[in-house]
């Protein structure tokens, strides 16, 4: 095919279609193209066809209902013209130079404005109108990073608190769309819980984590969503009063009732032995309930328990460490090596269970106590010796407050610090 510039334009010389429809659509582009040299043309056409292409396959996408295909659309479509998506009342504001490039950008050579462009260029694409409860739905997907190396137990206990915050919020309010909530909304929700604080005993630090979590949750589905709300989420908390630090049992309780014989009888097996491994352990309940026959090593020089995000997510970085075990614990370990298949999905079963058998059998020490308050008592005993801070907080698993240098206490050494306050 030969074809000569004549006028700026191209024309065939020969070969030419009969018809305006034999030529193929990539073939009228490179027909269309203002240029004289064949192979100039054909790279242009190239590049061209392909950008229509895309132009194209953009606008087909956002022709839906769904927002965030829509918005995925406009944005991919804006980049093709060399533009970034803005919403609406961002793009009036821009310079005055680069608002007619987006405006001129959606008009068609026969003067008509392209709607799809003018979406895409002007921010056209609407908000959606999302309820508070379809914002939780989004907000699940939108936080899943935070959930990754949970566990199944753990991610439940992570969802469970913001699922209510959520269900109060709305029974409060109703089920608005968040872009409508006002501050008078968030007001008469305050307003709930501080009524339930003074007629239901319940404590500010509750009020305080609904409110966190709401917030949370609309902050988060309105920034990844860029929908751009002004929410009134903030200056609602409540003061707290004085903080509840939780007891620890004292040495004598320990001695004289936890560890009478026959006083854990009625406990079953399970959760008998990661009670007893905590005495001299003070793990947390959680990770006494996630320990695996891996992490239970008694054939060592210094029998110990491993705690690692094995199934699971540790609480923190610091979290992950080894506790060499000694008297009642290291011979509860003994009985079940295996770990506890039946708490390891759900440690708040173990607590409960636990709690009940100590509350009904008159083995706390004061109402205030529970089962972790053997992780306080352990605490208390280590300080009581003399046991340095660092080697407590790794035992722990605790953050110093200062660098950490070296690989801290060895097995060894732990072990021979804490033989002296172990039962």
């Amino acid at each position: 095919m030969k074809f000569v510039n004549r006028n700026g334009n191209l024309h065939l010389r020969k070969r030419v279609p009969k018809r305006f429809e034999d030529i193929e659509p990539r073939e009228y582009v490179w027909l269309s193209l203002h240029t004289d040299l064949e192979d100039v043309a054909r790279r242009k056409a190239n590049a061209v066809w392909d950008e229509m292409l895309e132009a194209w396959e953009a606008k087909l996408h956002g022709d839906t209902e769904d927002y965030d295909q829509r918005i995925a659309a406009a944005r991919h479509l804006a980049g093709i013209r060399g533009f970034r998506y803005l919403p609406a009342a961002q793009v009036a504001r821009l310079p005055a130079t680069e608002f007619y490039a987006r405006a001129l950008a959606t008009i068609r050579k026969d003067g008509s404005m392209d709607l799809k462009e003018a979406e895409a260029l002007l921010g056209g694409i609407p908000k959606p109108n999302m309820t508070i409860e379809q914002a939780l739905k989004e907000f699940w997907k939108l936080a899943d990073d935070r959930t990754m190396g949970k566990s199944e137990d753990q991610i439940r206990r992570w969802r469970a608190p913001r699922m209510r915050a959520i269900a109060n919020i709305v029974s409060v309010i109703g089920d608005k769309i968040i872009s409508e909530i006002t501050s008078d909304d968030m007001l008469d929700f305050r307003q709930w819980w501080m009524d339930r604080i003074r007629n239901e005993g319940v404590t500010a630090n509750s009020a305080n984590k609904d409110l966190i979590h709401i917030a949370n949750v609309l902050r988060t589905v309105n920034k990844m969503k860029r929908l751009g709300l002004n929410l009134p989420l903030s200056d609602l908390s409540i003061k707290e009063g004085e903080k509840k630090t939780r007891p620890a049992f004292s040495t004598a309780w320990i001695t004289a009732k936890l560890l009478a014989p026959g006083a854990l009888d009625g406990l079953n097996a399970e959760a008998r032995a990661i009670l007893l491994g905590m005495v001299n352990t003070g793990y947390r309940p959680s990770e006494g309930a996630g320990l695996t026959a891996d992490q239970i090593r008694l054939d060592h020089a210094v029998p110990h328990i491993s705690i690692e995000p094995v199934g699971r997510q540790l609480k923190s970085q610091y979290s992950k460490r080894k506790i060499p075990l000694l008297g009642v614990s290291l011979e509860a370990f003994r009985a079940l090596p295996d770990g506890f298949p039946r708490y390891a999905g759900s440690s708040a079963a173990l607590s409960a269970t636990v709690n009940k058998f100590l509350r009904t059998n008159g083995l706390l020490e004061t109402d205030d106590h529970s089962m972790y308050s053997l992780r306080h008592a352990f605490e208390d005993r280590m300080l009581a010796a003399g046991i340095d801070e660092r080697v407590r907080r790794d035992i722990f698993g605790h953050r110093l407050s200062r660098e950490r240098y070296g690989a801290g206490a060895s097995l060894e050494m732990a072990r021979d610090l804490l033989a002296p306050i172990a039962f």
